[in-house]
């Protein structure tokens, strides 16, 4: 039996993660939206690309969540992106009714399903999406983790002039401005990259990267970035539907690793047919310790704001 897909939003995000599952022939694919006409025209548009693109993916766009059934995984792009000037935390309250209501039509149309959330604030999204869906932990999964390494891993080419293929990097922390680019343990064709760039290059580089997604809205002026998150969003899908058994940085709910408990946080985990199939944890000094803490801090904090709202989803 063929594997089914359903992407939760039909905006740039959800519909450019649509075009890339379909256009590899991972599954077969439904995009839904509350928006009448979008997902069944641009799902319509994807499905007619398919002799050109020689992929036999079937793309259905519907307004319907009970298309959606049996999905074995759903990407959650669905809520409002950021605005020049707005934060990911900004967008809390306005995406946590969004998520909150999809996770519901989630768990009532595919209840064995995985979850692969995209919406901003991500981390504080996955937890609302664990608590209302009551899925186990290894089923909830946040992509943060691959597109900031994937920035990171960017700009440290651009830096050297080589492969980005070269480039070997992982991203730890929330999905936000304390997010912790892991020098490190980076290295560039197995050389490390503190052999192959100053201090100075390789800090300007991790701040480039931890305000990477606010430098594409900053361009943009009316939206954010969605080729690279869709990029990153079908990596995941493609790990877990083929069973890779691949070791990517995702969002994951911790309980004990690296002293965090009971809170979503970028860890480097396996990724195969039943989700997180492990949490790797890395050895770090003491002051790669206290960053990571500090970026759990500030995912706890808009946690903490979603508690205070209502209980029971956070």
């Amino acid at each position: 039996m063929r594997k089914k897909v359903t992407v939760v939003g039909s905006g740039n995000v959800g519909a450019s993660t649509a075009m890339r599952i379909a256009d590899r022939e991972l599954a077969d694919v439904v995009m839904t939206d509350i928006l009448e006409g979008i997902p069944q025209g641009k799902g319509l548009d994807l499905l007619q690309a398919g002799p050109i693109v020689a992929s036999d993916s079937h793309v259905k766009g519907t307004n319907d969540y009970k298309d959606t059934a049996g999905s074995d995984i759903v990407v959650v792009t669905a809520g409002f992106p950021r605005k020049p000037g707005m934060s990911r935390d900004d967008l809390l309250m306005k995406n946590y009714e969004v998520i909150k209501a999809t996770t519901e039509q989630i768990v009532a149309n595919s209840p064995n399903a995985i979850l692969v959330m995209v919406t901003n604030p991500l981390d504080a999204m996955c937890q609302v999406a664990l608590r209302v869906s009551k899925f186990p932990k290894q089923r909830v999964i946040g992509m943060a983790g691959v597109l900031d390494s994937a920035r990171f891993r960017t700009f440290i080419a651009e830096a050297l002039n080589v492969s980005v293929e070269n480039v070997q990097a992982f991203v730890l922390g929330g999905h936000g401005d304390e997010m912790v680019p892991s020098v490190r343990y980076t290295s560039v064709g197995g050389i490390p990259l503190t052999d192959l760039l100053d201090a100075a290059t390789i800090d300007a580089i991790v701040k480039r990267t931890r305000g990477g997604g606010g430098e594409i809205v900053k361009y943009l002026g009316t939206g954010s970035a969605f080729y690279a998150p869709s990029a990153a969003a079908t990596e995941m899908v493609e790990a877990i539907l083929k069973d890779k058994k691949k070791i990517l940085p995702c969002a994951a709910y911790l309980e004990g690793e690296y002293g965090i408990n009971g809170l979503f946080v970028g860890v480097p985990c396996k990724l195969g047919a039943n989700g997180i199939e492990q949490v790797y944890e890395v050895k770090l000094t003491a002051e790669e310790q206290a960053a990571l803490n500090k970026s759990a801090a500030a995912v706890r904090e808009l946690v903490d704001i979603i508690k205070r709202v209502n209980p029971a989803d956070a």
